[in-house]
């Protein structure tokens, strides 16, 4: 195009007269000239930052393209043999990565598709990338939809690429150096570019919220699972803290207003605790999503990672080292206890029902010298009292032993200086004081050990792949959803009530995989709760729906818990 004849054109727009030029073009050329004072017809060169401009603007956007190189490439394999260019820029124009063919490389920098370059609008006029920028919509520049005479020969179509707040992060575009004439022969680098977009913004919040609950979201099942429109993320209270654009398109009554601190509920059908029924375990065509107006979605919910927590001393004696998974707190239990295992001191264990006392007892019996007897004594069926004369007696429910058994049982251990006395109690050590003798309670209580109810254990996901594989040969598994649902149980009955329900829920299935159908209903007992929300919440990773559900009560008496016992998350 000549000069004049693209000075005439931009004339005859800015004076209103009908081109046929759309809208996003008439008003990039007003601001060009109206603000920028730009010349249209100047053959000025690219505008290039200088290396240590273009290092800060990187570094900045570092995290960004580690996200979105792996895509990127893909996405320029399946373009580079019609000798496009692919130019990551970030939110104020600057190129910070660049695919091209090595083969052009001269011709692409003359024509500014190179690093560093900065395609603002404001230095390098109507351009794809600074039309993105300041529109915030993909767009397809043209040819003679450039400003600058010397961007002429170039098509350029780009689509933003938002952060997990829905601020502008970057431009993906996807230009060539010559292109056929016809606009809409670039329909399918806008398809591209524009899907291309879309999983980098999904990459970036599943990267960004991995401690929360995110809810993908698609028109069609088929694709809910390899590539939906749209995600948000949700705190435990089911507020969104995070999103994609398409959210904000799909989910947001205008199709543009920010999502962030919104509650799900109030635009769908939908709770935090109705998520495991979103998850991988049931087919996506059943995963139905009801918006507030009525329209369908299908869901697919992604449950939080566990926190990282530190690996477990590795020096623990015996079988301590197996007794327990990935949490802190018992780490450091079993530490104590690896210490006291050494020694002949008598040791109180206590906890609630089903948390694993004999099992801790028979561990620290077989951290001391071999060959020495292992003595259970069921406290509560004692009507005559055999001590024997070495090894370890494990008296199971201490607190059960009547009085005239207490005499017995005292006069057989002053006669018996080997044995060593593990003894065990559902009652705490001040409480247990109250039913034994004095003399009887400080022989047997040298140091106590409290082992944690189920509910507060961070190593729940443990113990359970521990338990299932137990029973099978490793081929056994459990559902998502199925998983989600033994997560979010009280458990009274602890780790004993859990190997129950995990035995019948394998009757029930008869296959290598329990979903939530084969899990037999949770008993009809009040689950324990003492003051322990700030035990349950960690072990939940702060997840306060399935707090509430461990300890039975609404996720809103959490939070007012929370709000009253002022509580933060780690």
């Amino acid at each position: 195009m000549q000069r004049k004849d693209h000075v005439a054109e931009i004339d005859r727009v800015l004076d209103g007269q009908d081109t046929g030029r759309d809208a996003v073009v008439a008003e990039s050329w007003r601001r060009c000239v109206e603000r920028y004072g730009l010349d249209p017809g100047r053959d000025a060169p690219p505008h290039i930052v200088t290396a240590a401009e273009l290092r800060e603007h990187r570094e900045q956007s570092e995290r960004l393209i580690a996200t979105a190189r792996s895509g990127l490439q893909s996405l320029f394999r399946q373009v580079a043999g019609q000798n496009y260019v692919l130019l990551l820029s970030d939110a104020k124009g600057v190129c910070v990565d660049f695919f091209g063919d090595a083969r052009f490389e001269n011709e692409l920098a003359q024509a500014g598709l190179r690093l560093g370059s900065n395609w603002s609008e404001e230095l390098a006029g109507t351009c794809g990338v600074g039309s993105c920028i300041i529109t915030g919509d993909a767009v397809t520049i043209h040819q003679s939809d450039h400003f600058g005479l010397a961007h002429v020969p170039l098509s350029c179509t780009s689509a933003p690429i938002f952060d997990t707040h829905g601020a502008l992060s970057a431009v993906l575009d996807i230009s060539l150096l010559r292109s056929p004439s016809p606009k809409p022969s670039q329909n399918l680098a806008m398809s591209l570019v524009t899907a291309s977009a879309r999983r980098v913004e999904m990459a970036n919040l599943m990267a960004m919220t991995r401690r929360d609950w995110v809810l993908r979201l698609s028109i069609n099942p088929e694709f809910l699972e390899v590539d939906p429109e749209a995600a948000v993320a949700l705190d435990g209270s089911g507020r969104i803290v995070g999103m994609t654009a398409g959210a904000r398109r799909v989910l947001s009554p205008d199709g543009r207003s920010s999502l962030i601190g919104r509650r799900i509920d109030e635009l769908a059908e939908l709770t935090v605790d109705d998520l495991p029924e979103l998850m991988r375990g049931r087919p996506p065509e059943e995963r139905v999503l009801r918006l507030k107006d009525g329209r369908g979605l299908f869901g697919h919910a992604i449950a939080p990672q566990a926190r990282p927590v530190p690996r477990q001393a590795p020096d623990l004696p015996g079988a301590l080292g197996s007794f327990a998974g990935p949490d802190p707190a018992m780490a450091r239990l079993l530490a104590r206890a690896g210490k006291l295992a050494l020694t002949a001191l008598p040791l109180l264990i206590t906890g609630e029902t089903g948390t694993g006392k004999e099992r801790l007892a028979r561990a620290l019996h077989l951290c001391g010298p071999q060959g020495r007897g292992f003595h259970a004594l069921r406290c509560a069926a004692s009507d005559r009292i055999d001590v024997p004369v070495s090894g370890t007696l494990f008296l199971r429910g201490i607190e059960d032993l009547p009085p005239p058994a207490q005499d017995a049982l005292l006069a057989r251990l002053d006669a018996a200086p080997d044995l060593r006395i593990i003894a065990s109690s559902r009652l705490p050590a001040p409480d247990l004081a109250q039913h034994l003798r004095d003399d009887l309670f400080y022989r047997i209580a040298g140091a106590t050990i409290d082992l944690p109810p189920l509910r507060h254990r961070a190593d729940f996901d443990w113990l359970l792949d521990r338990l299932l594989r137990r029973r099978s040969s490793g081929e056994l598994r459990l559902s998502p959803v199925a998983r989600a649902e033994l997560k979010g149980r009280p458990w009274p009955g602890n780790i004993r009530e859990l190997e129950r329900t995990l035995d019948v829920a394998l009757t029930l299935s008869g296959g290598d995989v329990l979903d939530l159908p084969d899990l037999p209903p949770p008993p009809a007992l009040p689950a324990a709760q003492g003051d322990d929300l700030e035990d349950v919440l960690l072990a939940c990773n702060w997840n306060m729906s399935q707090a509430a559900r461990r300890l039975g009560v609404n996720r809103s008496t959490i939070l007012r818990r929370i709000r009253k016992a002022g509580l933060t998350p780690p």
